[in-house]
């Protein structure tokens, strides 16, 4: 069985992996996109369902989380369509909702389907680090990291099976590789390999996709030093699969140079400072 199981992967890895347009990678991809963003739209109303949404009517964490949204994917929006490549966002039709929950934890579903617990807004602080939080996921999501991971995940536990059959044979166990594959619910560890490089790759672009939307990337560093230190000795299911703390603020650091460059804000002092100087 583990020899026709790694035949099969081998199989997948050679005949479904794609070039990512966002991230350059080869990923390993068995589940057409628009069949998971069908998927999304499903589970994402059964959940809304299931929990207490905040409304932005009337509550000021919820409107936060819109605007940010908002914010977020317009600027998204502008610069695929600028760069020619507005297939990047084929079927996103953008949602976000806030949730009342002290889980520590944000999500996007496929097709630009985001909740944030308010859980995690006194970890972010302010709406600068909100938009951090929301870029990251965001990222994840443009990056078709769940589809990659859902994919990984279908070979492991499910034999590679289409995921329409998936569905028809074994629709719980599907649900859940789904859920799973979008950090919705509990983790599994090491189930889902490659997941420290899906969160750096979201890392990098979620620092540009704040940067773009005018939020102040450099806040990135002093929110995730905040977040690891919200678990005390044990970390934030948000934390689960992401790398070491000294690995991650590393990284923030190499990227950083690249996400101001988008940051219309912080190019408009740096030009004012100059012109200051000269005078």
């Amino acid at each position: 069985m583990k020899n026709i199981l790694y035949s099969l992967l081998i199989t997948c890895l050679v005949t479904g992996c794609i070039l990512n347009q966002v991230t350059g990678r080869k990923q390993l991809s068995l589940v057409n996109e628009s069949d998971l963003q069908l998927m999304a739209t499903s589970q994402y109303m059964t959940f809304l369902d299931e929990h207490k949404v905040l409304n932005p009517s009337n509550n000021k964490d919820a409107a936060m989380v819109d605007r940010v949204g908002a914010r977020i994917a317009n600027a998204i929006m502008k610069y695929y369509d600028s760069q020619g490549k507005g297939l990047v966002l084929e079927g996103f039709k953008w949602e976000f909702n806030t949730v009342d929950s002290k889980e520590v934890n944000a999500w996007c579903m496929p097709g630009g389907k985001v909740v944030v617990y308010t859980g995690i807004l006194p970890v972010t602080q302010s709406e600068t680090g909100l938009a951090i939080v929301m870029g990251h996921e965001v990222a994840h999501a443009i990056a078709k990291h769940g589809n990659e991971r859902m994919s990984q995940a279908m070979v492991q536990q499910l034999g590679g099976m289409a995921l329409e059959v998936a569905m028809a044979q074994k629709p719980q166990e599907t649900r859940d590789l789904f859920m799973l594959s979008y950090g919705i619910g509990s983790q599994v560890g090491a189930m889902l390999p490659w997941s420290r490089q899906q969160e750096s790759e979201a890392d990098k672009y979620g620092l540009i996709f704040a940067a773009m939307a005018d939020y102040d990337p450099r806040e990135a560093i002093p929110f995730w030093q905040r977040m690891s230190a919200s678990g005390g000795s044990k970390p934030p299911e948000f934390l689960s699969t992401h790398p070491s703390d000294e690995t991650r603020i590393r990284k923030l650091k190499q990227y950083m140079p690249e996400a101001l460059k988008y940051y219309k804000s912080g190019n408009s002092k740096r030009k004012e400072n100059t012109v200051s100087r000269r005078k």
